[in-house]
């Protein structure tokens, strides 16, 4: 497939977030890795979608939900984009399918295992549970997760934040690839090495941003 239209997107769409923010970003040479890939990470606002393709070296094919493409220029552009549209109320296996062959053709999928944007309270990173097809789709491809933490892309819902002043802060970090195994079998071991290393990614991330407050 063609990349063409995510490279367009991202060259124009980076300046607004480049004039507005001062991002933290942390270990973002771990997700140059060659190879297939699944990025997982924790989902606070829309806006991590944007922050992940400025940030990302990599092309990402977005694992979306069904209900985002049911508008025809939503679908439109999320297709060009390379995203794909996820039913989760039932077993979507042509999605499944797809996102196997982008692995399987060496491309990075991004995916949020939790499943919706979620509050502070219900976070992955405050205990929340996630879903865990994350962890067969891995499994069945024989590709790492690279788990991943993004904070404060909330503050984008405030037209302030779209300020020209680099005010806004938001910080990303990615960490050491996560390689399927013989134990993967057991969901909740999955599960709880996935959740151990976002939350030592979380801890790392409040503690280079020093006490900066992030929404």
């Amino acid at each position: 497939m063609s990349d063409w239209f995510y490279h367009l997107v991202k060259i124009v769409g980076t300046p607004a977030f480049w004039v507005s923010a001062a991002p933290v970003v942390l270990h973002a040479d771990r997700a140059r890795r060659p190879g297939p890939y699944i990025l997982a990470a924790n989902h606070f606002s829309p806006y991590d979608v944007s922050c992940l393709i400025k940030e990302t070296p990599r092309v990402l094919d977005f694992v979306s939900i069904v209900e985002v493409f049911k508008k025809p220029w939503v679908k439109w552009f999320f297709g060009k984009m390379g995203a794909m549209p996820l039913d989760r109320g039932r077993v979507d296996t042509t999605t499944t399918r797809t996102i196997l062959a982008r692995l399987a053709a060496g491309r990075a999928v991004a995916m949020f295992p939790e499943g919706r944007v979620m509050s502070d309270e219900t976070s992955v990173l405050n205990g929340g549970r996630i879903r865990p097809g994350v962890f067969g789709l891995a499994r069945n491809a024989s590709a790492p997760i690279l788990p991943c933490v993004i904070l404060g892309t909330r503050a984008y819902k405030r037209p302030a934040a779209w300020a020209p002043i680099r005010r806004t802060v938001y910080a990303v970090n990615y960490g050491e690839p996560l390689f399927p195994n013989d134990a993967w079998d057991d969901p909740a071991v999955a599960e709880a090495q996935f959740r151990d290393a976002l939350q030592t990614l979380h801890a790392e991330l409040l503690n280079a941003l020093n006490g900066r407050r992030v929404l």
